[in-house]
């Protein structure tokens, strides 16, 4: 890690004195390199673009590593990574999963905020599928052109796309039915995206889009603008267990009183702003499991909530002084101990 922090800083150094890069504040900051691991709240576009970003270090780094190592698995090792990373299949990946997930990442990060409500979710998630789309019919050419450029860049080998693909898996006598473009344009760039926009439809298929569009009907802002009675009956349809006829034909009558009272009778309504966030519940549920785990599966209903509050409304709490905790406690009741 310290030889590759060097390397950077030599790098940068170099860039600024051939006027490649500006000086100027928050610019040039030093980037790092994550372990790969499962991720929930964010991606690994991060990870993705500063391999790109530091890969002349990485590379300057595992050649020393090859030469000063002290024995020879070390060596070996050091020289597996270094030709691996100096091959165009690794630069095409590199650069087309941080295109593909810098379209997820951009979806992620909205779906977090706070002030998201989920009216907007099925906005996002089309705009992502459309990009994606986009990224697959349109950007292959331009996708091939930053690969070369960084090709070029760091002396790698561009292959002909005329010739025929050999993996390096099958044994070069046996070469492959298709054309090195096929391999990557068709089973590699195509299927990606393809994968990317199946997950995206599994996880919003029509039944959680009919619960998402009930729940945003719900959604106060503006004298609840949204409300659609027939969205919210759609939605009660998908839980036919707990609604019959009967009761499908109150809760319609139900919602029309509802509308009306939050809009034109119950001044308590009338200045709303939302009540939904989508990463909100789930930070929630999250906090949930933390407090409550295996090893504190037994507390009270009273003592769970007194703990999750805190937890999920931290920077609320965080703003209250702890002398005024300590007196709010010790009034509660008379004690024999003095806070």
């Amino acid at each position: 890690m310290d030889d590759l922090r060097d390397s950077q800083k030599a790098t940068i150094q170099d860039a600024l004195d051939m006027g490649e890069l500006t000086i100027g504040r928050g610019l040039n900051q030093q980037l790092g390199l994550s372990r790969a691991c499962d991720t929930r709240w964010g991606s690994h576009y991060k990870s993705f673009n500063n391999f790109i970003l530091m890969f002349g270090s990485i590379v300057e780094v595992l050649e020393s590593l090859a030469l000063d190592a002290r024995s020879m698995d070390e060596r070996a090792n050091a020289m597996g990574h270094l030709e691996s990373c100096q091959t165009f299949e690794v630069a095409f990946m590199l650069h087309l999963m941080r295109d593909v997930l810098a379209i997820s990442n951009e979806l992620n990060k909205c779906l977090q905020r706070k002030e998201q409500d989920v009216a907007n979710v099925m906005l996002l998630v089309e705009v992502a599928k459309k990009r994606l789309q986009v990224l697959r019919d349109d950007e292959w050419n331009s996708l091939i052109a930053k690969v070369s450029i960084f090709c070029t860049k760091h002396e790698i080998l561009i292959p002909n796309f005329e010739e025929p693909y050999v993996s390096s898996l099958r044994s070069r006598r046996r070469l492959a039915h298709y054309t090195v473009l096929h391999h990557y344009r068709v089973e590699v760039f195509c299927n990606i995206i393809d994968r990317q926009l199946q997950e995206l439809n599994d996880r919003f298929n029509e039944v959680s889009i009919d619960l998402l569009h009930g729940i945003a009907c719900l959604n106060p802002i503006n004298s609840f603008s949204s409300f659609d009675s027939k969205k919210i009956m759609r939605m009660v349809e998908l839980y036919p267990n707990d609604f019959d006829e009967f009761n499908m034909d109150t809760l319609e009558n139900q919602l029309a009183s509802y509308i009306v009272d939050v809009r034109d009778v119950d001044e308590r309504f009338s200045d709303l702003n939302g009540l939904f966030a989508t990463a909100s519940v789930e930070r929630a549920f999250s906090a949930m499991k933390f407090i409550k785990n295996d090893l504190r599966s037994q507390m009270s209903d009273d003592f769970f909530s007194g703990c999750l509050v805190p937890f999920v409304e931290k920077d609320v709490f965080d703003s209250i002084p702890n002398d005024a905790i300590i007196k709010t406690f010790q009034d509660m009741k008379p004690r024999k101990v003095q806070l």
